[in-house]
């Protein structure tokens, strides 16, 4: 993945067996907020089957995205809440996502490179 405004790049590496994310990491170069993003989601995807891994990303994306303000509860987002207040920097958004869509990318075996561009 790359955010060409901020400079993060960021490869994801995935084993997958049993339709389920055995083993989940990466190597990132970037801002704080994308390598942050990219920890918390590598310890909520492993172990998670394909689709729930898919839920997870629309989810995060929503708590990112979303119009309405998403106050969110530690109970259902887990790590990922801390997120909830760079939908506020519209810039720092990109940064945030870039890893969920790097790794959806992965999922669904895509080899050009993810911009948020």
């Amino acid at each position: 993945g790359y955010n060409p405004l901020c400079g993060d790049k960021l490869n994801i590496f995935l084993q997958i067996e049993d339709d389920k994310i055995k083993d989940i990491h990466f190597i990132a170069s970037g801002c704080a907020i994308s390598k942050a993003s990219a920890s918390v989601m590598t310890t909520e995807l492993k172990g998670r089957t394909i689709e729930e891994a898919k839920e997870l990303f629309n989810k995060f994306k929503n708590l990112l995205t979303s119009e309405h303000k998403i106050n969110p509860d530690f109970d259902e987002y887990g790590k990922m809440a801390v997120f909830a207040g760079v939908r506020e920097f519209p810039t720092r958004v990109k940064c945030a996502i870039l890893g969920w869509h790097t790794v959806l990318a992965a999922i669904e075996n895509k080899d050009e490179v993810v911009t948020t561009e």
